[in-house]
């Protein structure tokens, strides 16, 4: 039975023959590489994969000593922790192995694949530490980083609130001024943060809380707005050896991500949690950025991967179990699920979302290791939201079709693929809904950029379109792409010429057909690559499933298109006492 991590070819695919340009130049040589994957790949399926279901069925507990999870999950993150992966992306003078976020992304995606649950806690240490490092002063980075980077210490990101959800805006931790010592201005923190994953657990002795919160202004109030947002460092224990005022006031108990300790957490029952701001007073917001955006990028990743998984489980069932015959025949012995043309129908689709999702994700870690050029970074602002919601989207309706296959097995516990659609459903929630990256695609990334990332992504894939031209099988697709990249061109103009307060009302929409045409070019992408091999199956697969993409999911993206442009109000002009 296939486990579900990424296979060797397609490791050797993303990495080596498509996103060639991004071989990390951190890693000395091609055996380098291969032996940190190889690691990743081992710890992942020696130590996270065993629990993953044991770990749904064994929730976290929480007693007056705090939250205590599966002794599997501690085992495997410790174990993590001991072969030095938490440091992985971190330069060599932080004690890191400086390896590209590309190839981070890749060690991640194994994790992912095999417990989404347990390599959760991993996400949030190291985009924590990643933070602090950036934004602290070096007597912060030396207390709060590095014990997370040698991955003695865990991290989390404490934002929402039970009154404000996604709305940062209304949060009310309220940080109050108290004093100076050497790590930076001190703050007595009170306050409630809800849906804090990680917040509490006995992993490690130790973990680090980077906290939203509002400073005071001079008449004593919080604004109502984001003004006075700061970022503060918050541990449960203190560099002195005590306890924080930080205590846990229940577990929140989800569909999925079970393995997860998510947590409500209380800031100040006592005298204040003490906390040390990061950077200067309102900069919060704009930090935090940092590690949210990261966040999109690993969920994005964490949800492909969750498809991913459930295809290859998918595929292998389909290969094994014989069921039906053939149309019009009576007698003989049962066929394999996959001789049937509507199972291939359903297994080419999941692998059209699950490549298609992983290919984008990698993409854009491709783009961060590109930061030094200002086109890169423009165009990886622009598709981090989508990275973040189109796998988040249609890896869900990947996982869909596996349950599909597996007919009334895959409806049941005892198969994998309905944990992954439990575990998969969070991921269009996490870190932003999908209506919330909408807003920020069409409003941030495209209407107040002017355009400007955009005309970057129309660029590129004007020069796949102009590579795919010379060959027979793939100029179609180029044509066809070209049309409809020209029609969103259309819709974003006519969005920009008639402004007001409907402007967003379709934004959903929107975003859904764009991540299908970006998704519609990196296959493409993909098929360039295979196209030019063709000596074996596997690339016949890609072309494949590159086909489906253009003749399949394509064709519904000028219906999306032409809905946003019409201004549609079919759900934001009905009567709410209609409904």
């Amino acid at each position: 039975m296939d486990d579900g991590l990424l296979s060797s070819q397609d490791l050797e695919f993303f990495l080596r023959e498509w996103l060639v340009d991004a071989t990390p130049a951190a890693v000395e040589s091609r055996e380098a590489l291969a032996a940190v994957l190889e690691l990743g790949e081992r710890i992942a399926r020696d130590w996270f994969l065993p629990h993953y279901k044991a770990a749904d069925r064994t929730e976290p507990i929480l007693d007056a000593q705090g939250v205590h999870v599966l002794p599997a999950v501690r085992d495997a993150l410790r174990q993590y922790a001991q072969v030095g992966l938490f440091s992985a992306g971190f330069d060599a003078n932080l004690g890191g192995m400086g390896l590209p976020y590309l190839v981070q992304s890749a060690l991640f995606a194994q994790f992912a694949a095999a417990n989404i649950a347990t390599a959760g806690y991993v996400m949030l240490t190291v985009a924590n530490a990643r933070l602090i490092a950036t934004f602290g002063s070096p007597a912060q980075v030396d207390a709060f980083a590095r014990p997370q980077i040698e991955g003695r210490w865990f991290g989390t990101m404490c934002l929402s609130e039970p009154q404000a959800g996604s709305s940062l805006a209304d949060i009310r931790t309220r940080a109050e001024p108290d004093g100076d010592d050497e790590y930076g201005a001190r703050y007595r923190l009170v306050g409630n943060k809800m849906w804090i994953s990680a917040g509490d657990h006995d992993v490690t002795p130790n973990i680090v809380h980077l906290v939203l919160a509002k400073v005071p202004g001079p008449d004593g109030r919080l604004a109502d707005d984001s003004r006075g947002i700061s970022l503060f460092i918050v541990p449960k224990i203190l560099p002195d050896g005590t306890r924080n005022d930080v205590s846990v006031a229940g577990l929140n108990h989800k569909m999925g991500y079970r393995g997860t300790a998510n947590t409500l957490l209380n800031f100040g029952e006592r005298a204040g949690a003490i906390g040390w701001r990061i950077g200067g007073l309102g900069e919060g917001l704009p930090q935090m950025f940092q590690m949210m955006n990261e966040a999109r990028i690993g969920v994005g990743l964490g949800a492909a991967m969750l498809a991913y998984r459930g295809y290859r489980t998918a595929l292998a069932y389909a290969r094994g179990r014989r069921q039906g015959r053939a149309p019009g025949t009576r007698g003989g012995p049962p066929l394999p699920l996959i001789a049937h043309a509507d199972v291939r129908r359903m297994l080419l689709e999941q692998k059209a979302y699950a490549e298609g999702a992983v290919g984008l994700c990698l993409y854009c870690a491709k783009l961060v290791d590109e930061h030094d050029d200002a086109e890169s970074r423009s165009l990886l602002a622009l598709l981090t939201p989508v990275a973040k919601t189109w796998p988040s989207e249609f890896g869900l309706a990947a996982n869909d079709g596996a349950i599909q296959v597996h007919g009334g097995y895959g409806y049941t516990r005892d198969y994998d693929v309905e944990q992954l659609y439990r575990d998969n459903r969070l991921n269009a929630i996490h870190e932003g809904t999908t209506g919330i990256q909408a807003l920020d695609l069409l409003g941030r990334k495209i209407l107040r950029d002017q355009g400007h990332g955009l005309s970057i992504a129309g660029a590129r894939i004007g020069r796949a379109c102009e590579r795919a031209a010379g060959s027979a099988e793939l100029a179609g697709y180029a044509r066809q792409l070209q049309t409809v990249w020209g029609q969103l061109q259309e819709t974003v103009r006519a969005v920009e010429l008639a402004p007001g307060a409907s402007t967003f009302d379709n934004a959903t929409t929107f975003l859904r057909a764009f991540g299908h045409l970006v998704v519609a070019w990196l296959w493409l992408e993909q098929a360039l690559v295979a196209d030019a091999r063709r000596d074996r199956p596997y690339y016949d697969g890609k072309l494949r499933a590159c086909r489906f993409f253009f003749e399949c999911e394509l064709p519904r993206v000028p219906q999306w298109l032409d809905l946003v442009a019409s201004r549609s109000d079919v759900w934001a002009g009905v009567d709410p006492d209609s409904l």
